[in-house]
């Protein structure tokens, strides 16, 4: 019956029905950060005050969770290829929403690990495949400008979630913030999701970016790459993406978890550390819509470079922080780099290595991102527990920042008979 109440909806559309995927993808994009970091540093203080716990015990919470999800993002990437992104984006949001919503009843940090670390695990891998999957799957020459839709509107859930997790703590407390977050993900987020998408293009008589398909055996004519796993596994350009993603991913979430307890430690005022918060992920928002029109003559190895670069001096200056204006330029500043990263990373994969295995491909390089983002929480906390100021890691993700933009100089596209990607 859904099947085919979509199939007349993408008859009578007078548009590609791959923009209905977007705006299913967006939906699902913008609930994903109700599990981010940044979400997660607004409810630090108030936690770690009531129950005493360490910054690294919070922190390893995050690290358990993106451990999960790489254990689990092989699996789903074939899963994906097979199957589509429908399940996983909706198991993806269920997965975030309900222990969100649970972690209102926290009343000991095992209850806490339980339930976090079930929501980062899904922010970890299935929404990652999935949203990227699903615009590689239905765009090719307009993959660049739907995955920066996605980004602006995933950092909008990014600037949203830390603001609703603020102001409904300061008027009812954090567990009323988490029910409140828990909430948002799951009515923005599900609904779309499991009504409207669709596997890929083809299953509907279409080609990717919209053309009819012509072909009697139902394929699309998409001219661009097509490694298998196996293949993409033995390019310099697969590991050397993965040396840039295990160098910067640290950075991501080690900085995001802990900007805000970081600012009130330098004694700036609760509002202000939220602000900054959403400053730098609506900078995220700008950024990586911008790098959606990064031209495609320009090798988007030199993207990922600029992206490397800023961060590092995001996190030179935030080491010297000591007042409300340098902490929005920081967080500015380290907004661009993120939305970069979020837009620019993907479309790399994607553009190097095509879609026919986008999932097997992205399932084993995500073990290798997710693996960063764990290692970056408890790095930072436990660097904070260890010398009682965030400046060790700070200067620390300044250089793992540094090495991401010299590893992604060297990441040229792999070369192959027939390929016309660009990198």
């Amino acid at each position: 019956m859904r099947r085919r109440l979509v199939e007349a909806l993408a008859a009578r559309l007078p548009f590609y029905y791959g923009w209905v995927i977007l705006a299913c993808v967006c939906a699902a994009g913008f609930s994903r950060p109700g599990s981010a970091v940044a979400t997660l540093s607004i409810f630090i203080a108030p936690m770690t005050a009531e129950f005493g716990w360490s910054h690294t015990q919070i922190s390893a919470a995050v690290s358990v969770g993106g451990i999960l999800g790489a254990l689990v993002s092989p699996m789903l990437g074939g899963f994906l290829d097979r199957n589509g992104a429908r399940a996983v984006l909706s198991v993806a949001v269920l997965a975030t929403g309900i222990p969100l919503l649970l972690l209102s009843f926290t009343q000991s940090l095992a209850f806490f690990f339980v339930f976090y670390c079930t929501a980062r695990m899904a922010f970890s891998a299935p929404f990652e495949l999935g949203v990227h999957g699903s615009i590689v799957i239905w765009f090719v020459r307009r993959r660049a400008f739907a995955t920066s839709v996605a980004t602006l509107v995933t950092m909008f859930g990014l600037v949203t979630m830390p603001l609703i997790a603020h102001f409904v703590m300061q008027a009812s407390g954090w567990r009323a913030a988490w029910v409140a977050i828990g909430v948002t993900v799951l009515v923005v987020g599900f609904v779309p999701t499991w009504l409207l998408h669709v596997r890929r293009p083809e299953d509907l008589g279409l080609r990717p970016d919209g053309a009819p398909a012509v072909k009697a055996s139902g394929t699309a004519f998409v001219d661009e790459p097509a490694y298998t796993r196996s293949e993409a596994l033995r390019t310099p350009a697969f590991w050397l993406l993965s040396l840039f993603t295990f160098l910067v991913y640290p950075v991501q979430a080690g900085v995001s978890l802990h900007q805000a307890p970081f600012l009130i430690e330098r004694g700036l005022d609760p509002t202000v550390a939220a602000t900054a918060v959403s400053t730098f992920a609506l900078l995220s928002a700008v950024a990586g819509f911008a790098y959606g029109f990064w031209p495609r003559r320009v090798p988007l190895r030199l993207a990922l470079a600029l992206v490397g670069l800023t961060l590092a001096a995001s996190c030179v200056l935030m080491a010297n922080v000591q007042a409300a204006a340098p902490a929005y330029g920081a967080a500015a500043l380290f907004g661009l780099g993120i939305g970069g990263l979020l837009t620019t990373l993907p479309i790399a994969w994607a553009d190097y290595f095509g879609r026919s295995s986008y999932g097997a491909i992205r399932g084993v390089a995500l073990t290798v991102q997710v693996v960063g983002q764990a290692l970056g929480p408890v790095l930072s906390g436990a660097l904070r527990d260890w010398t009682g100021s965030y400046s060790a890691s700070l200067a620390t993700f300044a250089v793992l920042a540094f090495a991401a933009a010299a590893a992604a100089l060297l990441a040229a596209a792999p070369r192959k008979v027939d390929s016309r990607a660009k990198g």
